[in-house]
C-alpha cells in the first residue's frame, strides 16, 4: 500500500472514514483525537516511503505535524489531509477540498508543495488559524509594531506567499477595524489572555506569546491531481 492513513478522533469512533476508505493503495489505522508520541510515532517508524494522510480535525492534523517535527521526518513525509468539517481553516488558508472522497483523492495522488510550517514558544506548531483575546499589550510583527494597547482579538496564519505569518489586529465590537502585516514571527506581551492555535485553547492565560516559521517547510499535498 502506498499511503498510510490515521482516521482521527470521533471519526475513528464513528467509522465516518469507512465511507472514503474503499481503496486498495490506502493502509488505515484508528487514533484518539490529538495523536501523540504512543499513536503516530510507532507508524512513522514504519512508512518508509509512503505518504502520511489526517482524516480529522485542523487540531488533529496539527498534533500529528508536531510529532513529524519532533522525530525529524518533516522533510521525508508528505502529509495530505482530508478535513472532518468544511469550515477547516487549514482547507481554506490552502485550497484542499472538504468533500472527502474529493479530498482523499487529493491526499492520496495529488503533488506535495513546502509550505510554511509555524512553530510558537510553547512547544506546538499553527497550520489553519490562531487566535490571541482580548489583549492589551504591545505586539510586534518582525520589527513592525502593530499594537500597542488594546485590541478585540489578534488572527495569525501561515503566510501562503511564505514569509512565515500572516497577521490580523482587529478592533472594536464589530472586528471592522483592521491591521495586518507579514514576516517571520509575531510576538506580543501583555495582560493575561487566551490563546488559541487550530481550534484548541492553551490550557492557561498568557501574558507573552510568538508565532514564527520554522526553519523546514511541511510537504502538505495539494498539488492538481
Amino acid at each position: 500500500m502506498n499511503v498510510v492513513a490515521l482516521a482521527c478522533g470521533n471519526d475513528a469512533a464513528n467509522g465516518e472514514w469507512r465511507a472514503v476508505a474503499q481503496r486498495d493503495d490506502v493502509e488505515w489505522h484508528e487514533v484518539p483525537a490529538r495523536p501523540g508520541k504512543p499513536h503516530v510515532d510507532p507508524l512513522l517508524g514504519e512508512l518508509g516511503g509512503r505518504r502520511l494522510v489526517v482524516f480529522g480535525t485542523d487540531a488533529d492534523l496539527a498534533a500529528v505535524v508536531l510529532r513529524l517535527l519532533r522525530t525529524e521526518r518533516l522533510g521525508e513525509v508528505p502529509v495530505g489531509y482530508v478535513p472532518r468539517s468544511a469550515d477547516s481553516a487549514v482547507a481554506e488558508l490552502w485550497g484542499l477540498p472538504t468533500d472527502p472522497r474529493r479530498a482523499l483523492d487529493l491526499a492520496v495522488a495529488g503533488d506535495p508543495d513546502p509550505v510554511p510550517l509555524v512553530r510558537d514558544d510553547s512547544g506546538g506548531v499553527l497550520l489553519g488559524s490562531g487566535t490571541l483575546g482580548p489583549v492589551r499589550g504591545v505586539a510586534y510583527c518582525d520589527n513592525e509594531r502593530i499594537l500597542r494597547g488594546q485590541a478585540s482579538r489578534i488572527e495569525v496564519s501561515p503566510d501562503p506567499r511564505g514569509r512565515g505569518v500572516a497577521v490580523r489586529v482587529r478592533h472594536g465590537l464589530l472586528l471592522r477595524r483592521t491591521r495586518t502585516a507579514t514576516g517571520r514571527a509575531f510576538e506580543i506581551g501583555c495582560l493575561p489572555t487566551r490563546a488559541v492555535s487550530d481550534g484548541v485553547a492553551h490550557p492557561r492565560p498568557v501574558n507573552r506569546w510568538t508565532w514564527y516559521r520554522h526553519t523546514e517547510d511541511l510537504r502538505l499535498v495539494r498539488g492538481l491531481v
